[in-house]
């Protein structure tokens, strides 16, 4: 008995490493859709990591694009068929770009009176980028972001910044890095230019400054 359970353990260890290592999002949900695990490349389709996705429900994650396939899967397991079924989907990938493809859901259970659990697995076949925010909305930014950026405009380093405006550098990074990320900026160079061309920075002044009115609601303090 005791060699039988160590060999199951064993096996256990062996799927649950294979599991990990497999490059297609893979997920095992009960029957009502709540996540159990989770691989680490479903996890990355959520932005997260596998332990957070525990509970989850998948269907809140993906959204079907058409809800008369979901009512027929669930009948269908009501009612113990064990057939795969699959589902379009559709989703928000981390970087804001709307992702389609499929689920499939395999049931799956030791003996054929159990109740099922749910082997899901996500193809992704393609994406749509990003609508881009109109100009005014771009513009907005926080006092702390207009001011590292019109010192950034007047050649300030990162250490600089942050002596300036009581960050740390770490916090000055993470400003550019948002703006760099809403702006499209591939570098410091392309997001003073970007904020010259928005108005978030006033042309012809020196030292660069940004107006008020430009200006979003104070933020907290990094």
């Amino acid at each position: 008995m005791d060699q039988a359970r160590q060999e199951a353990v064993t096996w256990r260890n062996r799927a649950l490493l294979l599991f990990d290592r497999v490059a297609m999002p893979v997920a095992v949900c009960d029957v009502y859709g709540a996540v159990l695990l989770a691989n680490p490349a479903m996890a990355a389709e959520c932005g997260t990591t596998p332990g957070r996705l525990r509970g989850r429900d998948v269907l809140d994650l993906f959204s079907p694009r058409e809800a008369t396939q979901v009512e027929r899967i669930a009948e269908a397991l009501r009612l113990r068929h064990r057939s795969r079924y699959q589902v379009s989907v559709r989703w928000r990938a981390p970087g804001g770009a709307e992702r389609y493809g499929e689920l499939t859901a395999d049931p799956v259970s030791d003996t054929v009176e159990d109740t099922p659990a749910l082997l899901v697995m996500l193809r992704v076949d393609g994406e749509r980028a990003p609508s881009p925010a109109p100009p005014a909305e771009q513009a907005r930014v926080s006092p702390m972001e207009a001011r590292i950026l019109a010192l950034l405009a007047a050649g300030a380093t990162t250490a600089r910044a942050a002596r300036e405006t009581g960050l740390t550098t770490d916090g000055v990074t993470y400003h550019l890095r948002r703006l760099s990320s809403r702006w499209h900026a591939a570098n410091r160079t392309q997001l003073v230019a970007r904020a010259y061309a928005l108005g978030v920075l006033t042309p012809g002044v020196w030292p660069p400054e940004a107006p008020a009115a430009k200006q979003a609601e104070p933020t907290p303090r990094w």
